[in-house]
């Protein structure tokens, strides 16, 4: 038996919209600080609390939560089983082939979950649920309909924002809570739409924090449940106990394609940021400009910390936040914020998730004493200049799209801010590029010899080269450096 990671939504062919119950409206959640969140928690005193329901806690946030319905059309080549079959082909030729592999177009229909935040029709799900939709459809609680607007989507943390169009009178929302005051050990509720059978409320606890390496987004510090999530139910509301959204639910682990009591959802202090970015369109994140390990058994002992946490910083970018900050190598970086970091995907979460222009505190480990560094936060800037450009003529290069490498395309790309060299960003089919097995991602090292760290240079060289059939080239990738010799 496999195990899986899957996003919690479901495809569907069809599906029936009466499966909808609606409840009474959302009310207003009572504020409660942090402080008071932490000093109520206590277990149940007597049989008459074992007995209380979370009835109350579903009427006030049942209705915000909606069911979203998406269709877009993919193009499918159609088959026949005669398609390969070398006695058709001796008689009807190739083209036998095309005329019946010619593409065709096939409407794919997916549903999901959303949550209104605003009364106004804002909506934020999953971006993997509606990811190359031509039609988004919301039903709320009630059975009213919409269709709905992309205000924008982010694949890095998989998160989009919809509106609804034609709303005329406020719509139930729920209020943001602060995911960071969350604790393992806390009840919370996960609403959503599971396998197309209608709105369903599932119960459980905040099972762990900061879990990463759930999914392909690399800003990951998922909060994990045992509530059960299923298919159907990404982009469904994560509450905890005072009825406030702390998460967006996205993805389950599972063996079978159901629920095994492991679901994460995205915490809501890193949705604040995204909704607002997207609907400003302006989705810019801090970057820190360092890159470092998590402290290890092994470390800790050779740093001499009492237990391994934090970060150790192996290496820091000239001029980066991280360096006009004052952070060196070898420090341990252990909070920001006040908030605790135990590794380098937890301390991108953390700065991501900090409003630009600003100032982080970072408490950090330096030779065994505490110091605490105040660093800026920025977005990471366009130097050098990408100078993407597409390579042509008789070369291994040829077909290629090629860029400076700059801690802003790094970061797009997800990768360490502090890489340099010229990168492949893509790679056209047919392409002499394509011949040489050249990959998006390949950073291009040399080309018969001579070193290259910019465009220009590449340029340069394949123009001076072209007279020659013979080339050696070497390339980086996956952290290794591949040698390969072409004649053309």
């Amino acid at each position: 038996m496999q195990v899986r990671w899957i996003p919690a939504i479901l495809t569907i062919a069809t599906i029936s919209m009466a499966a909808l119950v609606g409840v009474a409206p959302v009310g207003e959640a009572q504020a409660q600080t942090r402080t008071n969140h932490t000093d109520d928690r206590r277990l149940p005193t007597s049989q008459a609390e074992v007995k209380m329901s979370f009835s109350p806690l579903v009427k006030q946030t049942a209705p915000a939560v909606v069911n979203i319905y998406t269709k877009k059309v993919v193009a499918e080549r159609q088959r026949t089983p005669f398609f390969n079959d070398p006695f058709f082909k001796q008689f009807f030729g190739e083209r036998f082939g095309g005329a019946f592999g010619a593409p065709r177009q096939r409407v794919e229909r997916s549903l999901g979950s959303g949550v209104i935040v605003s009364g106004d029709g804002t909506v934020v799900t999953n971006h993997h649920v509606i990811d190359g939709a031509s039609e988004i459809r919301v039903v709320l609680h009630d059975n009213r309909e919409f269709d709905a607007e992309l205000v924008g989507s982010d694949e890095r943390t998989d998160l989009a924002v919809l509106k609804l169009r034609g709303v005329e009178s406020a719509l139930p929302a729920i209020s943001f809570g602060d995911s960071d005051a969350v604790e393992v050990g806390d009840l919370v509720l996960a609403i959503g739409n599971p396998f197309g059978v209608g709105q369903t409320v599932t119960s459980g606890i905040v099972s762990a924090l900061a879990r990463a390496g759930v999914t392909g987004q690399d800003y990951q510090s998922f909060i994990q449940t045992d509530a059960a999530i299923n298919p159907g139910n990404s982009g469904g509301a994560l509450i905890d106990i005072d009825g406030k959204l702390i998460g967006v639910n996205s993805a389950i682990f599972t063996k079978s394609g159901g629920s095994n009591g492991i679901g994460f959802a995205v915490p809501v202090n890193m949705v604040k940021v995204v909704m607002r970015g997207l609907i400003s369109g302006d989705l810019r994140r801090p970057w820190v400009g360092a890159s470092g390990q998590a402290v290890t058994a092994d470390l800790a002992a050779s740093l001499e910390l009492d237990r391994p946490h934090g970060v150790l910083i192996s290496a820091i970018r000239d001029g980066s936040p991280a360096d006009r900050g004052g952070l060196r190598a070898g420090d341990v970086v252990v909070a920001v914020n006040g908030l605790p970091v135990d590794n380098p995907n937890e301390l991108k979460f953390r700065i991501a998730t900090l409003e630009l222009n600003h100032d982080a505190e970072l408490l950090v480990l330096r030779r065994g004493k505490e110091t605490v560094l105040s660093m800026p936060l920025e977005v990471a800037p366009e130097k050098p200049a990408r100078d993407e450009s597409v390579i042509d003529g008789n070369n291994p290069f040829s077909g290629t799209k090629v860029s400076n490498m700059n801690p802003a395309l790094a970061d797009e790309l997800g990768v360490d801010t502090l890489t340099e060299g010229v990168v492949i960003l893509g790679v056209a089919r047919d392409s002499l590029a394509r011949r040489a097995r050249l990959q998006a991602g390949d950073y291009i090292v040399e080309i018969n010899g001579q070193k290259i760290d910019t465009v220009a240079r590449l340029k340069e060289v394949v123009k001076s080269g072209e007279r020659s059939r013979d080339w050696k080239i070497a390339v980086k990738r996956d952290g290794k450096v591949l040698t390969g010799e072409f004649t053309l």
